[in-house]
């Protein structure tokens, strides 16, 4: 007999404003099965996971949960107030039978301590502590609503090996091509209110999707001759056929009718960039350029050259340094030692990742034009504003909307749209895929293939990387960053390896040092005495306040302006940074002998 859904979404309908958000939509999840919700911005996946967490009413339809199932929900932006600590936020998710130790093991894996308070984490420390906590009691269903965005590669990759290692069911939401691939086992689309499901992964996805707007287009085809026919007829038959007239009238309008129907798309983004006159063949070259701050090296005896229409994306682990490096490459910020020289005629556009030139106040027009002018210069061509807003799914309504007010896929797009506005033929791009639909991205990529100029992109995103940079420059540590021709994948076949978080080097060597002393002759004690089992308790959590705290000053440090407002705190911060990783490794080097002790001793 075949096990019943463990969730499941039928003929689900919701009307928001004028149209019909959802028509019908369906969902049905099996125990243990892995879905990827995919559809375009504004189609309704997010609100369709929030009616399938119960946390939205809709109109019509009927939603079933196996009864008895736990339930987790991460949303886009979550919520952490009223929590004194990360650790009472998570814990407050927990359910009675959760092993107590996997809330530490979780916050720990994602860079957090638990000690946390809510109102200090950053935008992407919020989103790790709402994975830990919904991720801690291993619900029998999950829904996850981008789980990956703002999370750096090395925590992308952990979280696709902890959720592969999951028994629980999960529905996902992501423009994380690579991540959906791997990890879905079934794909439901959601197109224009209504849902189509492939029993197949992510990676099947796209083929299966065109070649069903192509069966629609071929039925369009079909019903446009079929109309032309049927009106030729009534325009030219015989006229005394009334009754048959009537009928085949009729016909013609229900057929209008599905026509209509067929046309009733979402629309199309246009994306295009507003290019300056080419710059000289070398855009940047840099020789044994070097940047510190303090005593922790940001870049260290680099020589690269940037060639115009290369396109080279920098990856690395949170606190790499990714953006000092843009701003050494473009001249905002000088090197300590070495030397940069940049091309003749450089015309530079910015994307940046934390939509800082965005107020919540701001309106559409505002953003657009900066108060100024409502006509727009686009590849040399007078364009009036509404109409490239247009181009990026903005309606005329819209024009007076504050930014605060849109969402996160409508805020991604107007950054495009603002960045794209400016002439240029040197693109610096910082996670342009933040919050895009996935037919947005395959825009972006083809506009980018076509662009005469250069580009500089920072991305998490393994396959646009993969997609777009002709080179991969990545932070391997204390400085020393590498260039490797083609993409993602290519870099990772040349290395052995991809982007490791910022302990893993020490991680090794602990690895390496316990292999050793587990060869090493034995003349330890037969038992641990009290002092030894305490320290084996309470290290791991000195560690793990140690690299929380070297976390925190590393992001401190990394604000050019620090040295230049406040030499004494910086040198402060750079000392307790040196002290805290000696410590660091002291404690890992106790932590470690006992470690090979205990099992020694036989655990």
């Amino acid at each position: 007999m075949a096990a019943a859904p463990i969730l499941h979404l039928n003929s689900i309908r919701l009307r928001l404003g004028a149209g019909d958000l959802l028509d019908g939509a369906e969902l049905m999840v099996m125990p243990g099965e892995r879905v990827a919700l995919v559809g375009r911005n504004g189609s309704g996946k997010s609100t369709l996971l929030k009616i399938a967490a119960g946390m939205i009413e809709a109109d019509s339809g009927r939603r079933f949960l196996q009864p008895g199932a736990t339930l987790r929900y991460l949303p886009q932006e979550p919520d952490l107030s009223g929590f004194a600590t990360v650790m009472d936020y998570v814990e407050a998710g927990l359910t009675g039978n959760t092993d107590p130790y996997r809330a530490t093991y979780l916050l720990n894996s994602l860079g957090l301590t638990g000690a946390e308070s809510p109102v200090n984490l950053s935008g992407g420390e919020g989103r790790r502590a709402a994975l830990a906590r919904v991720l801690a009691p291993e619900p029998d269903i999950l829904l996850l609503d981008e789980p990956t965005n703002h999370l750096d590669l090395p925590v992308i990759e952990w979280l696709e090996n902890e959720l592969s290692s999951l028994r629980s069911a999960q529905v996902i939401i992501s423009h994380d091509r690579r991540f959906l691939s791997d990890l879905s086992r079934a794909t439901v689309w959601l197109d224009r209110g209504v849902t189509r499901r492939l029993d197949k992964s992510f990676s099947a996805f796209e083929d299966w999707r065109d070649q069903v707007l192509e069966e629609e287009e071929v039925s369009r085809h079909k019903l446009d001759r079929l109309i032309v026919r049927e009106e030729h007829w009534l325009t030219f038959g015989v006229s005394g056929r009334r009754k048959r007239n009537v009928r085949r009238l009729g016909e013609l309008h229900t057929m209008r009718k599905d026509r209509g129907e067929l046309k009733k798309q979402v629309g199309t983004v246009k994306l295009s960039v507003s290019e300056a006159d080419l710059s000289g063949r070398m855009v940047a070259e840099c020789r044994d350029m070097s940047l510190s701050y303090g005593a922790r090296p940001i870049v260290k005896d680099l020589t690269l050259r940037v060639i115009r229409g290369d396109r080279i994306g920098i990856v690395g682990a949170n606190g790499a340094g990714k953006t000092s490096l843009i701003r050494l490459l473009t001249g905002e910020q000088a090197p300590d030692s070495g030397t940069v020289r940049l091309g003749t005629n450089i015309a530079l556009a910015r994307l940046d990742q934390g939509r800082d030139s965005l107020t919540a106040d701001m309106s559409l027009k505002e953003a657009i034009t900066g108060g100024g002018s409502e006509t727009l210069i686009i590849n040399g061509q007078p364009k009036h504003y509404m109409g490239y807003l247009r181009d990026f799914l903005f309606s005329p309504e819209q024009a007076g909307t504050a930014v605060g007010k849109l969402s996160g896929g409508e805020r991604g797009r107007l950054v495009l749209a603002r960045a794209l506005a400016l002439p240029s033929n040197l693109l610096v791009l910082d996670e342009p895929t933040n919050d895009l639909d996935l037919e947005t991205l395959d825009l972006l990529e083809e506009m980018l293939a076509d662009y005469p100029g250069t580009v500089i992109v920072v991305s998490h995103d393994r396959d646009f990387l993969d997609r777009v940079a002709t080179s991969v420059l990545i932070a391997e540590g204390d400085g020393h960053w590498t260039e490797y021709p083609g993409g993602y994948s290519d870099m990772v076949t040349q290395r052995g390896y991809g982007v490791l978080p910022p302990g893993a080097k020490a991680q090794a060597r602990i690895v390496k040092a316990a292999a050793a002393a587990k060869s090493t002759p034995d003349a330890a004690p037969k038992k641990l005495s009290f002092k030894h089992k305490h320290a084996l308790e309470t290290l791991p959590v000195r560690m793990a306040g140690l690299e929380k705290e070297m976390k925190a000053l590393t992001a401190e440090m990394a604000d050019p302006a620090l040295y230049s407002k406040n030499p004494k705190r910086f040198a402060a911060a750079s000392a307790r940074l040196d002290a805290a990783q000696a410590e660091l490794i002291a404690a890992e080097d106790e932590w470690l002998t006992l470690e090979a002790l205990r099992e020694s001793l036989g655990g």
